[in-house]
């Protein structure tokens, strides 16, 4: 549990058949309290997509899909009844609520704490779900934890070195709103590819982005997310549609560039653009910190017409409350 003695006794004990939902102390607390209510008595959930397929918008999820979704990931990360979870996702959005669906349909034990960008952790849990920021933030108590899956924004190749020390299983999900959270995991430090859970179904179009398709829709779900097929059941993720750089007529992908520049850079950084009267877009290097030494990489490692032409210093790189680098928030 944590030091918040609001929270030191709100858990749900769902393998109890006759579980009693615990008396509020907070308005955090009432909207986990009116969430399950409303899980249980209702067969359509409402809920807000991220963006990640086009346009925030309000959707409306069946609570049969929500609970096949939550049966998906109870097998593929084994599961079971009278586990312990952790919940410190806000219940406003998909990954919070899913959070709670998974107790229920594995009758585990859910403990509360307030969503922080830190976690405290004061005893053993068999499972939990943290944004990278959450995790980077709560390091030290992440062993009491066996298995961790991080979502909401990308896992730097930093914070995977940094991991790598935990004895705990933890994974790097692929999810969205529009696909009731995760339909891939990348078990970090032994995996590059993402593995789908079971009934996924992915392909790609004409422009390489992922499409999915789940059991529980009838409809396929396009995305924007480049991806390198390796088989039916896994692919890697190279990077936004959307982030593609055009310089004088070279489609570049800035993810692909920072995956290999990543070996050879140990502060933050990502590749981005400025606008040039000759490239329409010149390739830039925007690095996270005060100047430093001179930055050497392998000759051959980036294609002549793809490399950085500059290189630029910033105290901070903009990001959501999740972590996530907001590259349209870089203006030069």
């Amino acid at each position: 549990m944590t030091k918040n003695s609001e929270f030191s006794d709100f858990f749900i004990d769902f393998s109890n058949e006759s579980f009693q939902l615990p008396i509020a102390k907070n308005s955090q607390q009432q909207e986990i309290i009116d969430f399950i209510n409303y899980f249980f008595e209702n067969e359509m959930i409402p809920v807000q997509t991220s963006g990640s397929t086009g346009t925030p918008k309000k959707i409306l999820l069946p609570k049969k899909a929500m609970l096949q979704s939550a049966s998906m990931t109870a097998s593929f990360l084994n599961l079971k009844r009278a586990d312990s979870a952790l919940m410190c996702l806000p219940v406003q959005y998909i990954a919070g609520k899913m959070m709670i669906v998974r107790a229920v349909h594995s009758q585990m034990k859910i403990f509360f704490t307030e969503p922080k960008t830190q976690i405290l952790i004061e005893q053993p849990y068999d499972f939990c779900a943290m944004t990278p920021m959450q995790a980077q933030n709560s390091m030290k108590d992440l062993h009491q934890i066996q298995t961790l899956i991080l979502g909401g924004a990308q896992v730097t190749h930093q914070l995977e070195n940094q991991l790598a020390k935990i004895p705990s299983r933890i994974y790097e999900t692929y999810a969205m709103t529009e696909t009731i959270t995760h339909i891939a995991m990348r078990q970090l430090n032994h995996q590059k590819a993402f593995h789908t859970l079971e009934n996924i179904e992915i392909s790609s179009d004409q422009r390489d982005c992922l499409v999915i398709k789940t059991p529980y829709f009838h409809e396929k779900i396009q995305t924007n997310d480049v991806v390198e097929i390796l088989n039916d059941k896994s692919f890697k993720l190279l990077g936004r549609i959307d982030n593609i750089i055009n310089s004088g007529g070279i489609k570049i992908n800035p993810e692909t560039l920072e995956n290999l520049l990543r070996p050879y850079i140990s502060h933050e950084f990502i590749v981005h653009f400025k606008t040039d009267s000759k490239l329409g877009q010149k390739v830039v290097l925007v690095i996270e910190a005060n100047e430093i030494a001179e930055i050497t990489y392998p000759a051959d490692l980036i294609p002549k017409n793809q490399q950085p032409k500059e290189v630029v210093f910033v105290p901070k790189l903009p990001r959501t409350p999740n972590g996530k680098v907001k590259r349209g928030a870089l203006e030069f």
